[in-house]
């Protein structure tokens, strides 16, 4: 009988070792290898058994010991597999240089180059930087290759499929579609027609890969899971939910691609993005947890934390890993986190980082973007920023993150110098993309700087991306939120497509501006043009409009209508809306009975400060300390609600009941939030608190406004002292009145605009009934337009009126 050392040949090592490289077993691999070499056969007869050992340890994740086996071969023995294995390493490793370098190597010792090694020339080629000259001519040389040596033909398209992914991964997209119209793929040819698919939505042209998708069916070429899964982000990013809904009932009939998992979680992901979520939980629910693979458990946590469902997030995170066994990846954690971050209920946040460094996820970008987020989301600017410089070589993502994060926490300079700097990098810099844009924008309105925002409108025509639904939304809603209506329109008109969001942005507007016909004129164009479906925030928008506009029949025929013609269920906010219309317009009982109406409990929250707002304008108190008093029982720490009720006392005289208020508010340790106004003169952002000492033209700034004052008194202007709220003399309550942060920043607008310009000035409270007359009487008196947004609405004064009508 042989012994197993006589049994042990040459060509009994590869398939050995291709199974080790299956199993991504390493250790195997080393014994294989180790074998090999005391036997002498790692390189003869031929380099069979070193060409195998090279791609498992690739696969093992081992390149060094892979380019140790390559290094081991003599040039004179290298074959073309030896080229090809070391060429696939490099490009699974990603080191796309050095594996174009081993193709130069490849063809000066006169190797043959195959289908196979195009592949991963084309993949090397697709990952240099697309805006190099180089990349470029290198692929079309690869194609023209291709085409002289007859690799694009035959049955196997996979050179072919590459070429397709290079073109658009360097942004010659029309060149790919050109190479797949002149190929005619045929009936069985499944797989070129699922990487077109994939391209066109990879390079955002979500139209043409669903036609794509419905050429292909009308050839009779049947779509397989792959094509779905490609396909179904599409229906994401058009909102063709109905377009989605055909994909859905396209494949319940087919039992296999039922049972996809990767369909199912494409499915999941469509529903989600169109707030379908509990569409999307029916379809996750009805795969059996033996059938769920990891990525639809992701989709499904990373739905509900797009919903801000974050209760519902966690509790599927922590049912993923107790009950299916499975362990959380870095896309789980990246979902996650913003769910912890958001959810009041969830205590232990930071405890999560602990979590994320024991799982050994700590140095993955995306992780780190997102915890980045959460600290952000904390206040804790300075553990993201931390974070931030642990990033190895930060991407778009990881800068969008922290500029995100300084503007959610109101730091709108450091976002701006972010994105200076994000561009300024010794190594080339980071070119901002439409989320950079879209994060910026709302800091812009924050501060009401349309300049800033104009910047930024300039960089999105320069590098097309004005056109992009997302960002021209945002900039619809940047110029509305700076007073800038007409530009605000122009670029509404101006996009080739509209979403939900780009509709609801514009009707909020006109309603900020006291255009509540237009408004409602622009919410019916909505319903007809079909372009876009109303939801919740439609619905608020128009509702609002109408409230600011006194239009009480039209809002009310709005709410009876929303649910019977357009399927949207009224919500709290809804009702709220409503109670707003009949309180506004001093139909007080009705509004009442709304708010009663509802069921009892936090969800009344928004109804009964809305209540309450509206007993302050009618001085209506007995209702007002039924509203207030409810409000001081659901919110006992939100101090807009011991204001307004401090402000109905004060209004009637009722002294005593307004210390009372206070006093109750010292208790609890209740701050009122500082009244604070911003202006934009000359690009630079000037703040002003109420009662400014802190500003470097304090001084010149209260001089002039204390001029103007006077000249206001001589000329017949008369404070209302009603809206101080402090039991004092006439002279000191104007005193209060003449240093609000609205009327300083007014008073700086006209130290340092320029002549004749308007006066745009942003406030973070309500603007106060007196520093409304007093803007009035200003805006005649220097002859200036002044436009002032509080946090309600917007007020245009011209010639001493407002656009408001006084009815606000």
């Amino acid at each position: 009988m042989a012994s197993p050392q006589q049994q042990l040949d040459h060509s009994a090592l590869p398939p050995a070792i291709k199974s080790a490289a299956a199993l991504r077993d390493a250790r195997s691999a080393r014994a294989i290898h180790a074998a090999a070499l005391r036997r002498g056969l790692l390189h003869r007869p031929s380099p069979a058994v070193a060409n195998a050992l090279l791609t498992a340890y690739a696969r093992c994740g081992r390149l060094a010991a892979a380019l140790e086996v390559f290094g081991s071969i003599s040039d004179s023995a290298h074959d073309a597999v030896s080229f090809n294995s070391l060429i696939s390493a490099l490009c699974l490793f990603r080191r796309w240089d050095h594996a174009l370098a081993a193709l130069r190597a490849m063809l000066a010792g006169g190797h043959p180059l195959t289908s196979f090694t195009l592949v991963s020339v084309l993949r090397a080629v697709s990952h240099l930087p697309a805006a190099a000259a180089a990349a470029v001519r290198l692929g079309r040389e690869a194609h023209a290759f291709a085409l002289k040596n007859g690799l694009l033909h035959g049955h196997q398209r996979f050179a072919f499929n590459a070429l397709l992914s290079m073109y658009a991964r360097l942004g010659l997209v029309a060149d790919a579609q050109r190479l797949f119209a002149g190929a005619t793929p045929g009936r069985g040819d499944v797989v070129t027609w699922n990487t077109m698919v994939s391209v066109l939505v990879q390079s955002g042209m979500f139209d043409e890969a669903v036609q794509t998708l419905y050429d292909m069916v009308a050839l009779g070429v049947r779509p397989d899971g792959v094509t779905f899964a490609s396909a179904l982000p599409a229906c994401s990013r058009l909102e063709l939910l109905d377009v989605g809904r055909e994909m859905h009932a396209y494949v319940i009939k087919d039992d296999e691609l039922a049972a996809n998992s990767f369909v199912a979680s494409a499915l999941v992901d469509m529903y989600a993005t169109h707030e379908q979520v509990g569409k999307a939980r029916q379809v996750f629910d009805m795969v059996p947890d033996s059938g769920k693979q990891l990525g639809m458990w992701n989709a499904m946590i990373c739905g509900y934390a797009q919903a801000g469902m974050d209760e519902e997030a966690l509790r599927l995170f922590a049912r993923m890993e107790a009950e299916a066994g499975f362990v959380p990846c870095e896309t789980t954690m990246a979902s996650v986190l913003p769910a912890c971050a958001r959810s009041e209920a969830f205590a232990g946040k930071e405890a999560v980082h602990g979590y994320v460094v024991k799982r050994g996820m700590a140095g993955n970008r995306f992780v780190q973007n997102a915890l980045m987020d959460m600290y952000a989301r904390l206040g804790k600017t300075d553990v993201a920023r931390r974070i931030f410089a642990m990033v190895d070589l930060p991407d778009v993502v990881s800068w969008n993150t922290l500029i995100t994060g300084c503007v959610v926490q109101g730091h709108v300079a450091d976002a701006f110098q972010l994105a200076r700097e994000m561009q300024q990098l010794e190594e080339g810099g980071v070119v901002p993309n439409a989320i950079t844009l879209m994060t910026l924008l709302p800091g812009c309105a924050i501060l009401a700087a349309p300049a800033r925002g104009k910047e930024i409108h300039g960089y999105a025509v320069r590098h097309a991306l004005d056109k992009d639904v997302a960002v021209g939304s945002a900039l619809v809603d940047m110029y509305a939120k700076c007073g800038c209506l007409a530009l605000s329109r122009a670029v509404f008109d101006r996009l080739p497509r509209r979403n939900t969001i780009t509709w609801n942005v514009l009707i909020m507007a006109y309603g900020m501006h006291g255009l509540g016909g237009e408004a409602t004129v622009l919410f019916d164009r909505m319903t007809a043009s079909g372009e876009a479906r109303p939801n919740e925030v439609t619905f608020m928008a128009a509702l609002a409009a109408c409230s600011h506009s006194g239009m009480v029949d039209r809002g009310l025929q709005l709410f009876h209508a929303m649910e019977r013609d357009h399927g949207v269920e009224p919500t709290p906010d809804i009702h709220a809306c409503v109670v707003d219309i009949l309180g506004r317009a001093g139909r007080l009982d009705e509004a009442y009975a709304m708010v009663t109406s509802m069921e009892a409990g936090e969800q009344q929250v928004s109804a009964w400060s809305t209540m309450l707002g509206a007993c302050r304008l009618h001085r209506n108190v007995h209702l007002g300390e039924i509203a207030g008093e409810r409000l001081l029982e659901l919110e006992p720490e939100e101090a807009s609600h011991y204001v307004l009720l401090c402000n109905i006392y004060s209004a009637a005289g009722q002294w005593t009941r307004a210390a009372e208020v206070r006093s109750r508010m010292r208790r609890r340790g209740v701050a009122k939030e500082p009244g604070c106004s911003w202006i934009e003169v000359d690009g630079a952002i000037h703040r002003f608190m109420a009662g400014e000492s802190a500003h470097p033209a304090s001084e010149e700034v209260h001089a002039h406004m204390e001029a103007l004052w006077g000249e206001m008194v001589a000329r017949g202007y008369t404070p209302d002292t009603s809206c101080v709220l402090h039991d004092m003399d006439d002279g000191d309550k104007a005193a209060v009145l003449r240093c609000h942060s609205e009327k300083l920043a007014i008073a700086f607008g006209l130290l340092r605009a320029a002549p004749g310009a308007t006066i745009r000035v942003a406030k973070n409270l309500r603007v106060c009934n007196d520093c409304h007359e007093a803007a009035k009487f200003l805006s005649k008196m220097v002859g200036r337009e002044i436009v002032l947004r509080d946090v309600r609405r917007f007020h245009h004064f011209r010639n001493g009126q407002c656009s408001c009508g006084d009815y606000w």
